[in-house]
This record gives C-alpha cells, structure tokens and sequence, in this order.
C-alpha cells in the first residue's frame, strides 16, 4: 500500500496567514547586519532594504486575515496558498455561499490609490494590479474546477491596506477593488453563487495543497521570530517619534528665546 506524501496529508486550512512573506522576510533580514547602540537610540528601522518590502507585504496580509475573522461558520479562508511550479502564492482564497475569492492585498500605507476601469494607479503610477488579479483568479478556477470535476467560477478581488486615499472612479469590470474596512461587508452582500454540497466539494480541494501546486513543500514558518522582529520595528518606531517630538519642542523653545529678549528690551 502507498504511504500518502506528507504534502497530501497536510491541509491548508492549518496554513497561517502570509506565511510566505513572513519566510521570505526573515531570509532576508538574517543577512542584515545588526544596528550598532547609536543606532538603536535613534529608533533606526531594524529592517535591510531587503527585507522591509517583505515586511510591509505581510504586515497588509496579516490585517486582511484579521478583517477575515469576521466571516461567518459558512465561509472558509485559506491564507497564502502556494500556485503553480514556482514560489508564487494567493494571498487568500476566501470561500463561502457568495462564491470563491482570490484576494491580493496590497500595502499602499500613506498612499493616494486611484481605481478606474482598466486602471490602477498608486501615487499616480500606472501598476500591472488589475492585471495580475485577474490571471490569479483564472489559475485558480482553473485548478478547483479540474480537482472538483464541475466549473468553478473564481472571482478576483483587491485590498488595498493603509491608503492615505482611495478615489474609485470606476470599479474595474472585472476586479473588485476594497479597501480593508469595506472587504467583509462587500463579500457577504453578494448574491448566493453555490450551493452547501458544492461548498463542502470545493472546500475540501481548495485544502489540498496538491490542487494547487505541482511539487507543494509548506516550509514551517517561525512566526515568534517574525513577532520578534515586529516588537523591534514598533520599538524603533516609537524612538523616532520621540526624538521628533523632543525636536519639535526644542525649536519651540528656541523661538520663544528671542521673543522674550525682544519684550525685555521693549520694557526697558
């Protein structure tokens, strides 16, 4: 008899949440070299330039999966689940009676974001989202209707985290496009789309990490250095805030100085 793959045996439910930037991150961050004392007082980012896309990548990743919480016992979320031959992966495959999502989450923090119908700029530049989104909703269609055996519409949606500012002047004919606080509410809206049966069918391949990835390896993740890591970065954060504040006070001060001299002057 043969002994399953420990890749078949494995689900993804049990997957977290941006487990492959988190991964990809803490590679990166290993070679950084470590920020001297001086450094440390100033609040400079532990993060490598390397590293810190990396980071914000799942820092948006692990807020969508906290706004996904909030689905009912009727949906099931997968979170970054391995596609294809490569390392590529799916952000979140979200499944429920409204119908199957793939969710690409996009960490715009303090950024203006502007959506028309075939476009998607961020701080006014053209970028390939829309595009992207949309061959990552047909792959995986594709996938769940060959391991189900029926079609499996798949549609793709768009999270934009953190914006400064989001217009919509149009949503895309094809994606849908959110911000993180309207996610949950726009995917429960939608219509009904499948049956409970068809659900439990499609829920059940979507776990298997074979559906999805030709040679699937699920790598364990080291989600208390990743906390670690988020510990310094708020940290170094803090200092700099403070630092910035101690300056702003300082050239307050400063500025009364004259004035005082001035009023004395005046008095005499």
């Amino acid at each position: 008899m043969t002994e399953p793959s420990p890749a078949a045996a494995v689900s993804l439910s049990d997957r977290p949440a941006a487990a492959s930037v988190i991964a990809e991150c803490l590679r990166e961050q290993a070679t950084a070299p470590p920020r001297s004392p001086l450094a440390r007082v100033f609040g400079r980012t532990p993060l490598s330039s390397e590293s810190q896309a990396w980071y914000l990548g799942a820092i948006g990743e692990l807020e969508v999966a906290r706004r996904l919480e909030r689905l009912g016992t009727s949906w099931r979320v997968l979170h970054a689940v391995p596609v294809g031959r490569g390392s590529s992966d799916i952000d979140h495959v979200v499944i429920g009676p409204s119908g199957v999502f793939t969710l690409n989450t996009k960490h715009h923090e303090g950024k203006q974001v502007w959506v028309g119908s075939k476009r998607l700029l961020v701080n006014g530049q053209r970028t390939d989202h829309l595009r992207n989104a949309e061959y990552e909703a047909n792959r995986a269609a594709q996938r769940l209707s060959r391991a189900t055996g029926m079609p499996v519409a798949v549609a793709p949606v768009i999270v934009v985290v953190a914006a400064r500012r989001i217009t919509i002047r149009e949503q895309p004919a094809k994606v849908l496009v959110v911000t993180e606080s309207q996610l949950v509410g726009r995917l429960v809206k939608r219509p009904v789309a499948f049956a409970e049966s068809d659900l439990d069918a499609i829920t059940d391949a979507a776990s298997r990490p074979a559906t999805w990835h030709d040679a699937p390896d699920l790598e364990p993740v080291d989600l208390a250095a990743f906390e670690a890591l988020r510990g310094e970065v708020a940290q170094a954060r803090r200092r700099r805030r403070m630092w910035a504040a101690a300056l702003l006070l300082g050239l307050i001060a400063a500025s009364f100085v004259p004035l005082a001299v001035l009023l004395g002057s005046l008095g005499n």
